[in-house]
C-alpha cells in the first residue's frame, strides 16, 4: 500500500513511533471480518470468537460470499466493522429509559440496526441519509432488521430545523477523510490530501451546527468518524464543547480491549480504535452531553385515517401483540405504528422525506389485502396466520433472485417462505406456479447457480 508522505508524517507524529509501527504492520494484513447477529431473529454462535465490546458481535476467520447466504437476506445478521460496535458500550451505560433517537448519517445501516438491538423497549429511532441511492440501501437494511419503532428519512441536516428539542439521543457518524478505512478502500488512499482533512473538518462542524437544535438540552450526542487525524476528532470535540455547549462524558472500558485515548488533549474522554492495537478498522468515538436540561418537545397533533374495522380485524391476526399498534391507512396501504410513537412518526412524515416507518402491512388491491414484504421481514409477524413453506438453499436463492417458483404440494394463496426457519418473504401460489413477491429492487443480481 503506497501512502502519501504527508499522511505518513502527520500520522507518525500523532501516533508516536511504536504505535505507528504496529499500525503500518496491520495495513499489510487482510482486514478483519466481523458480523453482528440480530437477537430478534438469530441465536448466539458460541464457537466463534466474540467481539469483546459487543454482545452479538463475532469475528470470522475469512470473508464468505454473504450474498450466497439466504439468512443474510433475511436480516439474521449484519456485516459490520467490529470497532463500530463499541456504540453498544455507550448505550448500555447511559441510555436506561426509552428515548427518541436520530442516527443522522446512517447509511448503510450498521449503527442503526445495532441501536435497534440496544435501545430500551419503547424507544423510537430515526435513521437518516441524504443521498438517494444510499438511503434506499439504508431502508432495505432497516426493514430486514424487522423492528417496528423505525423511521427512515432522506434529508439534509438543515431539514430537521422544525424539530426543536425533538430527540434525546443524536448519533453523528460524520463524513470524514476515511483514514481508518485505508486497508479496505483503495479509493480512500488515493483521494486523501491535507486539504481533504480540512474540508471534512469544516463540513463536520456545519452538520453539527445544523442539527444541534433538534437535540434537547441534557440529551446525548455520539460523535464518530472513521479517520485518525486530530482536526476531525479531538479538534471537533473541543469545538462542540466550546461553541455548541456540551460536556464530554467518560465511558468505562476494559484495558484488555486496547482502545487508545486522546492523542492530543490530556484527559479528554475519547476512544480511538487503531489497527494493530485493536481488532477492527480505524474509528474515533466520543460521547457528549448537551448543556442544560429540558424535556422532549411534543409533536403537534396529527390527523390520520384509521383502518376500517374490517381491514383492522384482518391485519391484526398477522401481528403478535396487535393491541400495541395504531393501524393507519394512507391511500391503499395500511401500516402498523407503535401507539406511543404514531404522532411523532406522522409529524416527521409531514415535514421530511420519509421512506419507511412502522410496519407497512398490506395494500388493498381490487378490494383485497395483499401482504407486503416489510411484514414478512418484521420480527413481530405471527407466522401462525400464514401457511409456511420451508425451502432448501437452491430454491431459497432462486426466490431471492426473484424467479417464479413451483410449489405443487403447497396450498394455494399467500405463502410465507422460510430457510432454516428464517423468513425470506411471500409468494402467491396459484397452483401451477408461485408468483414471486420479493421486492424487485432487492433481488440478487447474480445467477443463484453461480453463487
Amino acid at each position: 500500500m503506497e501512502l502519501s508522505t504527508d499522511f505518513i508524517c502527520r500520522t507518525e507524529s500523532l501516533f508516536g513511533e511504536e504505535r505507528f509501527r504496529l499500525f503500518m504492520q496491520a495495513l499489510d494484513r487482510e482486514p478483519v471480518v466481523s458480523v453482528r447477529y440480530n437477537p430478534l431473529k438469530s441465536e448466539m454462535v458460541e464457537d466463534l470468537p466474540k467481539v469483546p465490546w459487543a454482545s452479538y458481535g463475532y469475528y470470522l476467520s475469512e470473508r464468505p460470499v454473504f450474498t450466497a447466504d439466504p439468512k443474510f437476506h433475511a436480516g439474521c445478521y449484519y456485516v459490520q466493522e467490529a470497532s463500530s460496535m463499541f456504540l453498544e458500550q455507550i448505550i448500555k451505560q447511559f441510555v436506561k429509559v426509552p428515548v427518541r433517537a436520530l442516527d443522522l448519517c446512517a447509511a448503510p445501516g450498521g449503527k442503526s440496526t445495532h441501536l435497534h438491538s440496544l435501545l430500551p423497549q419503547g424507544s423510537m429511532l430515526v435513521s437518516n441519509e441524504p443521498m438517494a441511492q444510499r438511503a434506499q440501501v439504508l431502508a432495505e437494511n432497516i426493514i430486514k432488521w424487522g423492528t417496528p419503532s423505525s423511521v427512515v428519512t432522506r434529508n439534509y441536516p438543515a431539514d430537521f430545523a422544525p424539530f426543536h428539542n425533538f430527540f434525546d439521543l443524536l448519533i453523528v457518524d460524520a463524513p470524514c477523510s476515511g483514514e481508518g478505512m485505508f486497508r479496505k478502500d483503495s479509493f480512500a488512499v488515493e483521494q486523501w490530501t491535507p486539504s481533504l482533512v480540512s474540508q471534512c473538518a469544516k463540513r463536520q462542524r456545519e452538520i453539527l451546527s445544523e442539527i444541534w437544535d433538534s437535540l434537547r438540552p441534557g440529551g446525548l450526542l455520539v460523535y464518530s468518524t472513521c479517520t485518525f487525524n486530530s482536526e476531525e476528532n479531538e479538534g471537533c470535540v473541543e469545538w462542540i464543547a466550546e461553541e455548541l455547549g456540551a460536556e464530554p462524558v467518560e465511558v468505562a472500558v476494559e484495558s484488555s480491549w486496547n482502545i487508545t485515548g486522546s492523542l492530543t488533549v490530556k484527559g479528554m474522554p475519547v476512544y480511538r480504535f487503531i489497527p494493530g492495537m485493536t481488532e477492527g478498522e480505524g474509528l474515533f468515538m466520543a460521547l457528549l452531553r448537551k448543556n442544560g436540561d429540558a424535556p422532549l418537545s411534543a409533536p403537534r397533533n396529527q390527523r390520520w385515517q384509521q383502518a376500517t374495522s374490517k381491514v383492522r380485524s384482518a391485519v391484526e391476526e398477522w401481528l403478535q401483540l396487535p393491541g400495541r399498534y395504531d393501524f393507519v391507512m394512507q391511500g391503499e396501504r395500511v401500516t402498523a405504528m407503535p401507539s406511543e410513537h404514531t404522532q411523532a412518526m406522522l409529524a416527521l412524515q409531514g415535514v421530511l422525506n420519509v421512506l419507511h416507518f412502522g410496519i407497512p402491512l398490506a395494500e388493498l388491491k381490487n378490494n383485497k389485502l395483499q401482504p407486503l414484504h416489510s411484514l414478512a421481514m418484521s420480527a413481530l409477524i405471527d407466522r401462525k396466520a400464514f401457511n409456511v413453506v420451508e425451502l432448501d438453499r437452491e430454491t431459497a436463492l432462486s426466490y431471492l433472485h426473484r424467479e417464479a417458483l413451483c410449489l405443487p404440494d403447497a396450498p394455494v394463496g399467500y405463502l410465507l417462505l422460510t430457510y432454516e426457519g428464517a423468513v425470506l418473504g411471500f409468494v402467491k401460489n396459484i397452483g401451477n406456479r408461485a408468483n414471486n413477491m420479493y421486492p424487485a429492487e432487492w433481488r440478487i443480481r447474480r445467477n443463484p447457480i453461480e453463487l
